[in-house]
Parts: structure tokens; sequence; C-alpha cells
């Protein structure tokens, strides 16, 4: 049987409080935040560092060139023949201009001006140092595939590095994001549970948890005098409506033994002690929801027994329908306050009699719940949960609107689940789980 729900508290402060601008929990929006932060400068500082990297090399390169071609200019005189460099990476050639190039050293490299060059040649980044002197034009290439594989590797181990630095952050921020908001959780959980009276705030919390334990100690004493106000006020009118309840219930019974009065006074009397009845039935059902209404003589109940002694009582009453199929197994018993459950027994049967229409009722125990429709127009196209709400009358019925209201009250304080449904074949369905608090 499929029974309507609401939205959770939850989702209702989140849609009050606008869109969040990063999802998931508070101690993931801060390790995200601090991750994020640490990622933006782990990229500048790589960046800075391998834009360092790179003008020291090229300032080394550049000095390493102007050395290295010196020496051999100067030792290339004194020995007579050409002192070369001996790192695999550098090539020396010298040329008389109008003479032929040297074998390896191509026009376009030979061609350069005097000074320090970069140069691309077959894929290959080239620095190129071109010197004069004796009439001799010299010419020094260095391959830079070997600084770039290096300068290459540098960069993959700053950014491996990077990203394991930012990992390991995000894990480590996560956690003392987690023990700092630990206290939040604790708070959270207090809230929820049942309250023995203890404050909230107390010594040993930090400054930030202690305002909001204080705040919540606030708002539960302006709450539980709210409640105070509203069950003294819903007392004091119920048991104020009593007493004069009871003298016109008493004078309209004494018009109707008179003999002499008319057919029309005598119905107008009746219907005077139907209404005092029902105001009655008003003031009782609001002093029962004034009350805590908590259990008190806790037993085992028979449920058939009991189903049976408040459809007895209705009959008596004047309730009449086509039929009512009672389907309980006839030992089945559940532990309740047997007042309590007679009252809510008769005000689901009582609704099923006033809004079905007269027509069948059926009342089944299946496991732990008990299940009491009718066949008549059901809730309508609203919620059928809403008629669990205080005064909500449905259709022209007669009624005050706190029958199922009074229903759902007593429930929760017993720890049993209350659902309203539509029938898919037509009529509504009051379903009680007694084991939901279990």
């Amino acid at each position: 049987m499929a029974s309507a729900t609401s939205s959770s508290a939850a989702e209702g402060a989140s849609q009050r409080g606008g869109r969040r601008w990063m999802p998931g929990g508070l101690r993931l929006r801060i390790a995200l935040s601090v991750t994020a932060m640490l990622l933006v400068l782990i990229v500048a500082q790589s960046l800075a560092l391998v834009r360092l990297n790179e003008e020291m090399e090229e300032e080394f390169i550049a000095g390493t060139l102007d050395e290295q071609v010196h020496y051999s200019i100067e030792h290339s005189r004194q020995l007579g023949t050409l002192v070369g460099p001996q790192t695999p990476n550098m090539a020396l050639y010298r040329f008389a201009p109008g003479e032929g190039l040297p074998q390896g050293l191509s026009a376009e490299l030979a061609g350069l001006p005097v000074g320090n060059h970069e140069f691309w040649f077959a894929g290959r980044e080239l620095h190129v140092a071109v010197r004069e002197a004796d009439g001799q034009r010299y010419v020094l290439v260095y391959d830079e595939s070997e600084h770039r594989a290096r300068e290459s590797a540098v960069v993959t181990a700053v950014v491996i590095g990077g990203l394991v630095l930012t990992a390991l952050s995000f894990i480590l921020v996560h956690a003392i994001a987690a023990r700092l908001t630990r206290g939040l959780e604790t708070l959270a959980e207090r809230v929820e549970g049942e309250r023995d009276g203890t404050p909230f705030a107390h010594a040993g919390l930090e400054d930030e948890l202690l305002a909001v334990a204080r705040a919540l100690d606030r708002a539960e004493a302006r709450q539980a005098a709210a409640l105070a106000r509203e069950r003294d006020f819903n007392a004091n009118l119920s048991h104020e409506l009593r007493t004069p309840l009871a003298g016109i219930r008493s004078d309209a019974e004494m018009l109707l033994t008179e003999v002499a009065l008319s057919d029309k006074a005598r119905r107008r009397a009746q219907r005077i002690i139907a209404t005092t009845d029902r105001t009655a039935a008003l003031a009782n059902s609001l002093l029962l929801l004034a009350r805590e209404a908590r259990p008190q003589a806790v037993e085992p109940v028979n449920l058939s027994a009991a189903v049976s002694d408040a459809w007895a009582r209705l009959q008596a009453a004047g309730a009449r329908v086509e039929a009512v199929d009672i389907r309980i197994d006839p030992q089945a018993e559940i532990t309740a306050d047997p007042g309590l459950l007679a009252l809510v027994l008769h005000n689901l049967l009582d609704n099923a009699v006033r809004h079905g229409e007269g027509r069948a009722i059926e009342v089944v125990l299946e496991g732990s719940q008990l299940a009491i429709c009718d066949r008549g127009p059901g809730f309508g196209s609203e919620d059928p949960m809403h008629s669990f709400e205080r005064f909500r009358r449905g259709g022209s019925k007669p009624g005050h609107g706190l029958g199922l209201a009074l229903v759902q009250h007593i429930c929760s304080a017993c720890g049993w689940a209350v659902v309203a449904v539509n029938r898919p074949e037509g009529g509504a369905c009051l379903t009680i789980d007694f084991g939901a608090g279990r």
C-alpha cells in the first residue's frame, strides 16, 4: 500500500535558504575550498619555478657558449689547429668567408650574424654562437634537445608532486574539518534525540558551538513557553465550556419531559441536545490535544475485541452502514493504553461511517498494520495526509475537524504511525502501524 510522503525538514531549509554555491557537507566544502586555494598557489609557484628555471638555463647556455667559443678561439691560435668542445651536444665549425662550408654546417647557420642566436632546425632547437677572429668565422652549435628533455622531466616531476601534494592536502584538510565539525554533529544529534531537559550549552564547547548551543536553548525555551500557553488556553477553554454546556443540555432534556410541548419545539430541543453534545465533544478533543496524551496504563489489549467494542458503541449512537467486515485474528494482541486505543479506533470508525456514505467498511489487520477503509469518495485530489490537520473538514459532513488530528496526536505519543491514502478502487483507507516505534 503506497503512502503519501512529504518533503523533509532539511530539504525545506535548503529551499528556503537558496542554492548552495558548492554541493556536499560542510567538511567537504571546507576541504574543497582549502584544497582549491592550495592548488592555485601550487600552480602559481610551479609556473614561477618553471619560468625561473628556463631563464636560468638560458643564461647558463649563453654563458657556456661564450666561454666555449672564447676558449676554442684562444687555444686554436696557440696550437694552430681547431680546438673544439669536448661535449657531444656541441659542435664547432671554422671557415674563411668566401671559402666552402665545413661538412655538417648548413648555409642558414653559416650566414647568421655575429652574436648568440636560437635557431630551429629539423624540429630541434639549436643555440648558435657566431664569432669572427683572425679573418676566420667560428660557429658553435649547441643542440638543446638534452636540455629540453631535462626540462620536461622537471615539469613532469613538478606536476606529479603538485597533484600528490593536492591530494594529501585534501585528505588532511578533510580530516581536520571532520574533527572541527564533529561538535556540530553531536549538537545535531542532541537536537534530534529525546530531550531530558539538559541544556545544549555546557562548559568545554568552542566559542562558535557555544553560541549556537545557547541560541538553541533560547529557542527551545521560547517554544516550550508558547506550547505551555497554548495548552493552558485550550485546557481553560475546555473547562470553562463544560459547565454552561451541561446546563444547556439539562434544560433541553427538561423541556423534552413537558407533555404539552409541541412537536416543533420538541425537535428544536433535540437539536439543542445534539449540538450541545457536539460542542462538548469538541471541548473534550481540545482538552486532550492540549495535553501530552501520554500512555498511562499500558497493558496487553485484544485488538479484535477493542475494534468490536468501538463499533458497538457507534452502533448504539445510531451509526448505520451496509456491512462491517472485520478481518482480525481473534488472538491478536498489542501492548497499549486501552483508553487511548479505544479513542483512536472510535474516531477512525466514525470517520469511515461519516465519509463512507453508508457503504461497507473493512477493518483488516496485516502484521502490525491495522487498516480501516471505506468506499466513499475518498480524499479527492489533495494530499490525503492533509486530513490530519486540525479543524480540517472533508466535504459537508458534520464534525468539528479534530477527529483525525486527535488520532495522529495520540499515535505520535504512543509511537505508532498513521497514514491516509486513497484506494485505487475508490474510497479512503487509514492505516495504523503499531510496530513503527520498535
